[in-house]
C-alpha cells in the first residue's frame, strides 16, 4: 500500500512540474498606453484573447502624454507602460522602480521610426545643411539621444549641433509647417504626415537603428510579486506580434480606429514590422547612460541588470 501511495504521489508531482506555467490567481495588470504605433501588439492581444489565453487580466489605461504616463507608474496606479530607455533610467535614479522587459517596436535598416526633416524653403537639403541649425526636439528623451547620436554618425562635432525643445508634436509640427523651425525631429507616423504636408526628410535612424527602439517596462514591484502574470502577458504579446507580422494588413483598420495613425494617412499608410522577443543589449544601455550623464539629465551610475531584465521572455 505505501509502495503504491509512493507511485502516485511520484505521478502527481510530475504532472504538476509538467503543468503549463499560468498564474494560481488571476491579476489584473494595468498598462499606462498612450496612442502610438508602438502599442498595437497590446491592442491586438486584448481584443483576440490572447491575455486571457497566457492566463493573465489587462486593463488599459489610456493616457495623453509621457508625464502622466510616467506619474501612473510612479503612484503604482499603473502597472506597465510603453517608454523607453532614458523614462526608465530617470524613474530609477533614486531606486530600482521599473524594468524594460521587451522591445516594443526597433528601427531597422529598412524601418525608421524617426525622421529628421527640413522645413519647405528653408535651404537645407543634405545633412550637412544642418550644422547650426536648431532642431526642434523633445527634450531628455530618446528623440534628443536620438538627434545627437545620428548627426555625430554624421560626422558632425558637438559645437555643429544645436537643438530647440519643442516637447509636444502637434507645436512641433505647426512650427516646421510655418517656417519657424527651419528642422524637427519626428516620430512615425508623424513624420510621413509632415513630407506629405511638404517637409523635406533629410536623415532617419534606418542609418543607426541600435540607437532607436522603444520598451515595454513593468514595475519592479509587480515583477517581484507575480512573475507568471508577466510572463504571461508577454507571451500574449509575443503571440499578437507573430499574427500582426504574419498578416498585417489585417490590423490596418484597429491601428486607425485606436487613433495610432492621423486620418490624412488612414488610407495609405502600412502597418509596420514588429520585433519579436529581445531586450537592449548592455552596450545599447551603456550608451544611453553614458549621454543622459553627460547632457546632466543623471549624476548616478546605475546597473544594466536594475533597469533590463530578459528573464520573463518566453
Amino acid at each position: 500500500m505505501r509502495k503504491l501511495f509512493a507511485f502516485w504521489l511520484l505521478v502527481l508531482m510530475l504532472v504538476t512540474a509538467c503543468a503549463p506555467a499560468i498564474p494560481s490567481e488571476k491579476v489584473t495588470v494595468r498598462v499606462a498606453l498612450l496612442p502610438i504605433l508602438d502599442g498595437l501588439p497590446i491592442v491586438v492581444a486584448q481584443q483576440e484573447g490572447l491575455f486571457e489565453k497566457h492566463g493573465v487580466q489587462v486593463e488599459l489605461i489610456p493616457v495623453g502624454s509621457a508625464p502622466e504616463r510616467d506619474q501612473l507608474i510612479a503612484a503604482g496606479q499603473a502597472d506597465a507602460m510603453i517608454n523607453e530607455l532614458t523614462s526608465v533610467m530617470f524613474l530609477n535614479k533614486a531606486t530600482p522602480q521599473v524594468q524594460a522587459v521587451r522591445f516594443a517596436r526597433t528601427a531597422t535598416a529598412d524601418q525608421a521610426l524617426f525622421r529628421i526633416l527640413a522645413a519647405k524653403g528653408a535651404g537645407i537639403q543634405q545633412v550637412s545643411d544642418l550644422k547650426g541649425v536648431a532642431i526642434g526636439v523633445s527634450q531628455a528623451t530618446v528623440i534628443e539621444y536620438l538627434t545627437q547620436r545620428l548627426l555625430e554618425r554624421q560626422g558632425f562635432q558637438a559645437e555643429e549641433i544645436q537643438m530647440i525643445s519643442v516637447p509636444k508634436i502637434p507645436d512641433r509640427m505647426a512650427l516646421l509647417a510655418s517656417g519657424e523651425l527651419r528642422a524637427a525631429m519626428l516620430p512615425e507616423p508623424f513624420s510621413t504626415l509632415a513630407a506629405q504636408q511638404g517637409a523635406i526628410p533629410i536623415l532617419d535612424d534606418t542609418v543607426a537603428p541600435e540607437y532607436s527602439f522603444s520598451l515595454i517596462s513593468f514595475r519592479k514591484a509587480v515583477i517581484d510579486q507575480h512573475p507568471r502574470a508577466v510572463k504571461g502577458f508577454l507571451a500574449a504579446i509575443e503571440e499578437a506580434t507573430q499574427r500582426i507580422n504574419a498578416d498585417p494588413q489585417k490590423y490596418s483598420s484597429l491601428m486607425v480606429d485606436q487613433k495610432m495613425v492621423p486620418a490624412p494617412l488612414a488610407e495609405n499608410f502600412r502597418v509596420p514590422t514588429y520585433p519579436l522577443k529581445g531586450v537592449p543589449t548592455e552596450a545599447q544601455f551603456a550608451d544611453a547612460l553614458a549621454w543622459a550623464k553627460a547632457q546632466g539629465y543623471l549624476n548616478v551610475d546605475l546597473a544594466y541588470d536594475d533597469c533590463v531584465n530578459p528573464t520573463l521572455l518566453p
